[in-house]
Formats: structure tokens, C-alpha cells, sequence
């Protein structure tokens, strides 16, 4: 019969083996891979999108105010 404490021992190696291999590899050849791919890509950051929106929900308000500030001098006339 196999020795308990041999196939811990197995265990633990093949456990090492595979987080030190080639899947860890090439998780971090993809990862690189893609963050390459993204920065060419030009995207933004979520912060700096959210930075935008809320920058265009105060141009659109200043626009909405002076285009009813128009509309009333133009009644006027």
C-alpha cells in the first residue's frame, strides 16, 4: 500500500508544479498581452469617464440656461 505521507508529498509538488507553470505563465502573458491591446486602443478609466460625464451635465445645464435666456430676449423683441 502507498504511504499516506507520500502522496501528501506528491500532492504538495504537483500543487507547486502547477501554480509555478506554465498556466501562471501564461496568465501573465495574457495579461500583458491585453493591457498592450488597451492602451493602443485609447480607452479611459472609469474615474475619468465619470469626470467627463459629469462635465457634459454641466455644459448641457449652462446650454439649457442660456437658450431659455435667449428665448425670453427674443420674446421681448
Amino acid at each position: 500500500m502507498l504511504d499516506p505521507k507520500f502522496l501528501e508529498d506528491l500532492s504538495a509538488r504537483l500543487a507547486r508544479l502547477a501554480a509555478e507553470g506554465p498556466a501562471q505563465d501564461l496568465e501573465k502573458n495574457a495579461r500583458a498581452l491585453l493591457s498592450g491591446l488597451f492602451a493602443r486602443l485609447d480607452f479611459v478609466s472609469r474615474e475619468e469617464f465619470e469626470v467627463q460625464r459629469a462635465v457634459l451635465a454641466r455644459t448641457r445645464e449652462k446650454l439649457e440656461a442660456l437658450q431659455a435666456r435667449l428665448d425670453a430676449l427674443e420674446t421681448r423683441k
